[in-house]
């Protein structure tokens, strides 16, 4: 046995704790959180039944945790999972599984798939067997400081054109500021008009906030490969961060990983509470408005709709929130069906997006999405999301359809009072 076999093995069989051991006892096998998964939907290949993608974690279970399962491996007649077994399950742990908790949703007895998923990939991690595609973006985001491998120097020239030609600032290393904004990669590199909405929202409400130098990252490639070590590592970037310039919060942008890892995930992994609280900026939005500081004027007129991110809604309780928001700043929008805690996820989270490997496989799975966008008769989607935002314009063009995706804070920010309108509500 290889030493990274052995060791993939063994951190797998760390990671079977009580929640895991008790979810495959009570597991039924009754096969309804096939019909959550939207790859098992689209291809009907019952390889993509959620708990299926387990069994190697399920073998290792009943080898080194049940009484029939020690007498069988002991008698040779339950072996552990060697190299090919493992690489034959990376394609469904990773390639098929955007850790999007649906299938935990519609589990009857209440089994936490996407908590066990999350365990597998540990093992997986530390055996070799992760794609390349997420291997490299997690390689650049602890050497440069972000999975694109953009450094500082070129994002804070990014944001320095960005003030210019919006005529707004966007502050860094405020010492004392009340929050620290943190971004996902894709919103400096391909939707930088979100920021500027922020800083035109942040300067309208009065908000005093700040990016840090230090920690501008909010994507935290190691929840996404399956490393508690290599997220603990990233984490502790916005920590330090947050805790140098005395913070009072740090706002988690629109990217749902990124609110997963530092939101939930974030105390747990590094071993302590935090001395900051932590909130989406959909939850600060929200607040501001409810408070009279984020004022609008007029509503968008085209039909919208809202794509929920799975890590804010369905895993994260961040529902009601855009949903108020849009009911303010729309005059026609339309819940897809599905919408909510049982929507359909864009299929690229979970490090998808970022994995090549499983990109035919995703572009299949966006029927869904496609489905859904169609019964609503919208001409623009709005999302909190920077990756199912990627995501979602990828799959719009595959199936040829037309329909715009907006951010949700670019959506406010397009129709926020002037100054002659600028009076509290």
């Amino acid at each position: 046995m290889s030493v990274s076999l052995q060791n993939g093995l063994t951190a797998m069989a760390a990671q079977i704790d009580a929640p895991v051991a008790s979810f495959f006892n009570s597991c039924v096998h009754c096969g309804m959180c096939a019909g959550a998964c939207p790859f098992y939907v689209e291809t009907g290949d019952p390889r993509y039944t959620p708990i299926h993608k387990l069994e190697p974690l399920r073998r290792i279970w009943k080898r080194e945790y049940t009484f029939w399962g020690r007498l069988l491996a002991r008698f040779g007649f339950l072996p552990a999972p060697d190299d090919d077994d493992l690489a034959g399950w990376q394609p469904l742990l990773y390639d098929s599984c955007t850790l999007c908790g649906r299938c935990s949703l519609v589990c009857p007895v209440g089994n936490d798939i996407t908590y066990m998923i999350r365990k597998a990939r540990e093992g997986m991690v530390a055996a070799g067997h992760a794609p390349a595609g997420l291997k490299t973006a997690t390689y650049r985001a602890l050497t440069t400081g972000s999975p694109m491998g953009v450094k500082y120097p070129a994002m804070h020239k990014m944001i320095a054109a960005l003030e210019k030609s919006e005529g707004i600032e966007v502050p860094f290393d405020r010492q004392g500021a009340e929050y620290l904004l943190v971004l996902s990669s894709n919103e400096y590199m391909l939707y930088s008009e979100s920021i500027a909405a922020l800083a035109r929202i942040f300067h309208q409400a009065g908000v005093s906030w700040t990016l840090s130098s230090e920690a501008y990252e909010a994507t935290n490639a190691g929840i996404q490969i399956g490393s508690s070590d290599l997220a603990k590592e990233l984490l502790m970037r916005i920590v330090d961060a947050a805790e140098k310039l005395g913070v009072k919060a740090v706002i988690s942008p629109e990217c749902g990983h990124a609110y997963t890892a530092l939101r939930w995930e974030g105390p747990n992994l590094i071993g302590r509470p935090y001395r900051f609280k932590v909130v989406h900026v959909l939850e600060l939005l929200d607040e501001l408005q409810q408070e009279g500081r984020l004022r609008l004027a007029g509503k968008t007129a085209e039909k919208l709709t809202f794509h929920d991110p799975c890590q804010l809604v369905r895993r994260g309780g961040i529902l009601d929130q855009p949903r108020r928001l849009l009911n303010l700043s729309a005059e026609d929008f339309e819940e897809m069906a599905c919408a909510g805690n049982w929507n359909w996820c864009c299929g690229g989270g979970g490090g998808v997006s970022a994995n090549p490997d499983a990109d035919d496989l995703r572009r299949k799975a966006f029927a869904l999405k496609k489905h859904q966008f169609d019964e609503t008769g919208a001409r623009k989607v709005v999302t909190a999301c920077a990756n199912c935002r990627t995501v979602l314009e990828d799959g719009i063009d595959d199936y040829d359809m037309d329909l715009d995706v907006i951010g949700m804070a670019e959506l406010l920010a397009e129709n926020l009072a002037t100054a002659n309108e600028d009076k509290p509500t």
